[in-house]
């Protein structure tokens, strides 16, 4: 798939809006036919830019998760074995290379402030990882 048609960005903003949303009310809400809504997201799929589909909890539902975001400098050529290390940590809920001062971006959550601890101590425990800097997450606005 080389770019995206209207259509298919439309489609795939009401997916992120609610991705259990019928094809029927998808249909509707786009002003095409079922089949080619449902053609659409088969289409997506194949081409792998929907890569799944999943649940979003209210922020109630994760309030007694500790959530932050964490910036890491990796030492030298050892990234990928870093990444390794990281792809491990089950409170990783998603790690990103990135430019500038900090080569990745961990988004962090654990159950309490000793697991926290823990999984920090942890990650500035891998060889090859020579500093981070580390935000706690407190309310989210916008998701």
């Amino acid at each position: 798939m080389d770019r995206l048609s209207e259509l298919d960005e439309r489609l795939l903003a009401a997916l992120r809006n609610d991705g259990r949303a019928p094809i029927a009310a998808l249909a509707t809400r786009l002003g095409v036919s079922r089949a080619t809504v449902t053609s659409r997201i088969e289409k997506l799929t194949a081409a792998g830019v929907i890569v799944g589909f999943t649940v979003r909890v209210r922020d109630y539902a994760e309030a007694s998760t500790v959530r932050a975001t964490s910036f890491i400098e990796v030492e030298g050529r050892s990234t990928d074995r870093v990444i390794g290390h990281l792809r491990g940590f089950p409170e990783i809920q998603s790690l990103h290379t990135t430019n500038g001062g900090w080569d990745l971006v961990a988004e962090i959550a654990c159950s309490d402030l000793p697991a926290f601890d823990d999984v920090l101590r942890r990650i500035r425990s891998i060889d090859g990882v020579v500093n981070s800097e580390t935000s706690l997450l407190l309310s989210s606005v916008l998701r």
